[in-house]
């Protein structure tokens, strides 16, 4: 892989602070299996009463890594007390080898935290089929200090986890439930191989409340739709996709128990939640591989909120439209290809379409006295809007949703020619 990619033009200056989460301890240990001089393996642990929902990948080249957290989170009972992630090789494609090297990695694990292998949680990202040597992982888990009193490394442990990024990725938001204050922390990685089809990426969400396994599941479900499931780089889903939301149950909520999604003291940490995901899935898009520009695209007139999310990936993936965009070309017209290739309802005679906030198109043709002056202008900057309504069932359907895509330029080709050396 290449060592030093030039950093992405929407790189923080920083990490942004992140508060302790209590009830868990995260951190970052270099192994050295692939990189030198930079942590490569994040580890966490979590109190006896944590509990985890997850999604993952629909490819159906799943990394050996999503086949046992899948396994563990459907026979383990929604419980955590471990999680493991390695950067630089992906263990997938690597059949009953790979196999191995996950389990040995989770058993070990298990048994430094004296837990139930059901109770462990592993990920990794990097190279598909190459063989994962698990010792350099097993010596850091035997190596390493385990204690929730500890301080975490946030910064660290987002960094162990990255690839081809240019920058770590973390947010958070606090929030109540009911009269409890509950923060949410959350880390990601991901700059290619991005495309939504479950989560994308590998994503990691952690709270201090006190929520049963059920409701984190659904919760999850929402706010990954709404969030990882509306972000595109280069259309292409990763084997390894793994997105886990951990609550560490020490912030108990006052009252009844917890049943119900709709209970609504659960009303401002579902927002909360959604927020904090869709922070850092913009983030990955910020530092899609190759990235000069964001894409903020905005469909309505849909007949439900899925076929607008179609219609807005179709957009968002077009390398016709990505490239347009990376050129500053006001083309609107590759906007309307990918609406009419998107396969979905729509009325072209009722389409219109806005760019910066610029009327381009109304009622299926370019408005009268057009100018692209403005609308040029507004190619020039780094965060690109374009809204469209494609006036379906008459123009009286209401599904909307919101995408958010990179651009493509020579940097990806770049960057991906060269992933292996």
């Amino acid at each position: 892989m290449p060592d030093a990619l030039p950093p992405s033009p929407f790189a923080p200056p920083t990490f942004p602070p992140l508060p302790e989460i209590e009830g868990m301890h995260i951190f970052a240990a270099e192994t050295g299996a692939r990189y030198t001089g930079r942590p490569d393996f994040m580890l966490a642990e979590f109190s006896e009463k944590a509990r985890v929902a997850g999604v993952f990948t629909t490819s159906k080249m799943p990394s050996a890594p999503v086949d046992l957290s899948r396994l563990n989170l459907k026979s383990g009972g929604g419980r955590i007390r471990g999680l493991a992630v390695n950067a630089g090789n992906a263990n997938a494609f690597t059949g009953a080898a790979g196999a191995r090297a996950a389990m040995r990695t989770a058993r070990s694990l298990a048994k430094r935290l004296s837990c139930s292998e059901q109770e462990i949680f592993i990920a990794s990202t990097g190279v598909i089929g190459e063989t994962l040597d698990p010792a350099p992982l097993v010596s850091a888990i035997k190596a390493a200090s385990f204690d929730v009193a500890q301080a975490s490394d946030w910064s660290g442990a987002a960094q162990a986890i990255i690839t081809t990024d240019t920058f770590a990725k973390g947010a958070t938001r606090t929030a109540k439930i009911g009269k409890q204050s509950v923060r949410i922390n959350a880390v990601a990685k991901g700059s290619g191989m991005i495309a939504p089809d479950m989560a994308t990426m590998l994503a990691f969400v952690f709270t201090d409340a006190a929520i049963p396994a059920h409701l984190l599941r659904a919760m999850l479900n929402e706010a990954t739709h709404k969030s990882f499931n509306a972000i595109t780089v280069d259309s292409d889903t990763s084997t390894s996709d793994t997105c886990l939301l951990v609550a560490t149950g020490v912030k108990k909520v006052d009252g009844p128990a917890l049943r119900r999604l709709d209970d609504p003291r659960l009303g401002q940490f579902r927002k909360a939640l959604t927020d904090v995901m869709q922070d850092v899935a913009i983030q990955v898009v910020c530092d899609g591989e190759g990235v000069s520009k964001l894409m903020t695209i905005d469909i309505a007139g849909a007949v439900d909120d899925e076929a607008a999310r179609r219609i807005g990936l179709t957009i968002g993936n077009s390398p016709l439209v990505k490239t347009a965009v990376a050129g500053e070309d006001a083309n609107w017209g590759r906007i309307v290809m990918a609406v009419g290739k998107s396969g979905e309802m729509v009325d072209r005679d009722r389409l219109s379409i806005d760019i910066g906030g610029h009327k381009v198109a109304r009622r299926g043709r370019v408005v009268p006295g057009y100018d692209e002056t403005p609308v040029a202008r507004h190619m020039q900057g780094q965060r690109i809007h374009i809204a469209v309504n494609v006036g379906a069932a008459g123009g009286k359907a209401q599904g909307r949703t919101r995408i958010w895509a990179s651009d493509l330029t020579h940097g990806y080709i770049s960057i991906n020619a060269d992933y292996r050396s």
